[in-house]
This record gives C-alpha cells, structure tokens and sequence, in this order.
C-alpha cells in the first residue's frame, strides 16, 4: 500500500507522516482545515500533502487515525463511510477523558466492557480497524533504539490481512508485533496508554516502551 492517509493535526500524525515519508510512502496529511498543515506542507514539500478529511480518505490506501481520542467519531464521519470502505484504518486512538490525572492515573470516557476502537468499528463496519500504535509517546513510533531490542507492539482488530499490512508497517518502523486477536482485545490495549503515562507523570521520563517476553 503506497499511499497513505493520516488524520491529524497533533504530534503524533506529524511524526507518523514523516516516518511514512521516510520509508518510501506518498502521504497526504488530512485536516478539516487543511491551512493548518501549511508549515508541515513547506517542510517536506513535494514528499508530502494535505487535503481534507473526505480527501485524504479517497486518497489513502492506508489511513492512520491519529486524533484526539473525542473527537474520533466526528472525525471519521466528516470522512465519509462511503471513502472508508474496505480501507485499512490503522487506529492509534485512546478513549482519554478531559478530566485532569489522578496521581498520574488518566481517566478515560469508556469502561472495561467497550473500547473506543469497538465503537468506531460499529459505526463503520465496512472498514477494517486495526489498533497500532495507541501505548507508545510519538518519540519513539518510529525507528525506536532500545539498543538493538525491538519493543513490542500490541495490536488487534477483525480482519486478519489487515493485521498483516500493520505488522509489515510495524517491522519496516522498527516494531516486534504481537497479536491480540479480534477487536474485543482493544478493550485490554488502549489501558495500556494509561500504565505508560503512569511512568511517564512519576519520573517525567517519557522515553520508554512495552516488551512482551515469551518462552
């Protein structure tokens, strides 16, 4: 898959746009106000470009959902079902409250029983999720050095080709990955993002990353 689509305006499109970039992909950088990408746009010039949401979900081969958790709904609505069908949509998404840390503990806006990911896989059926990147900071998605150990990426989601596509991504960015099985497991992965800021909040040291480690 070529061309990708990334929604987002934040950290963490911008450094997953760029790794794309860096290994070779066309990228488009999706915004519903595209403007606001203008300074990426001068950056990377004709490596890369912007459009708007419904866009970029045209344009993409692979989508990269990296929005503020909220806003994730709305985000792929304005999209357009229609533009998503059969797409690979790699959600880095977590369902993270407004409500400020408790002792560095995020709040989330779902429970235990549902993901976010779970909610934007019903509301767009014909899409194919898969959850990557949603338990790691942006400094380290992408080429991360552990000196020479690859940390392990957890990812999940219903359609095992999919899955195949992310894994291959993972591997080029720098990734072991582990497969949780089906969406359900989303509901295990994005409280992952809270047990990683934990450290992050305790020792204001936000340069690590999980490592599953099997027999």
């Amino acid at each position: 898959m070529a061309k990708v689509a990334v929604f987002g305006t934040g950290q963490v499109g911008e450094t997953l746009a760029n790794g794309f970039i860096k290994h070779g992909y066309q990228v488009m950088r999706a915004s519903r106000s595209p403007d606001k990408l203008a300074d990426w746009q001068a950056k990377v010039g004709a490596k890369g470009e912007v459009g708007t949401l419904s866009e970029a979900a045209r344009f993409g081969e692979l989508l990269v959902l990296a929005v503020k958790g909220s806003g994730a709904e709305e985000a792929l609505e304005a999209a357009g079902p229609e533009n998503l069908a059969g797409k690979v949509i790699v959600d880095t998404t977590n369902p993270i409250a407004d409500a400020p840390p408790e002792n560095g503990v995020l709040r989330f806006f779902t429970d235990l029983d549902e993901s976010l990911m779970e909610r934007l896989q019903r509301n767009v059926p014909q899409a194919r999720f898969v959850k990557a990147f949603s338990s790691v900071g942006s400094v380290l998605m992408v080429d991360p050095d552990f000196g020479g150990t690859k940390p392990t990426m957890f990812i999940c989601g219903n359609d095992a080709s999919a899955k195949r596509t992310v894994t291959e991504v993972l591997t080029q960015f720098g990734w072991e990955t582990e497969d949780m099985g089906g969406v359900e497991a989303a509901q295990a992965i994005e409280p992952l993002c809270i047990l990683w800021c934990i450290r992050g909040f305790k020792e204001q040291q936000w340069l690590h990353a999980f490592k599953l480690l099997k027999k």
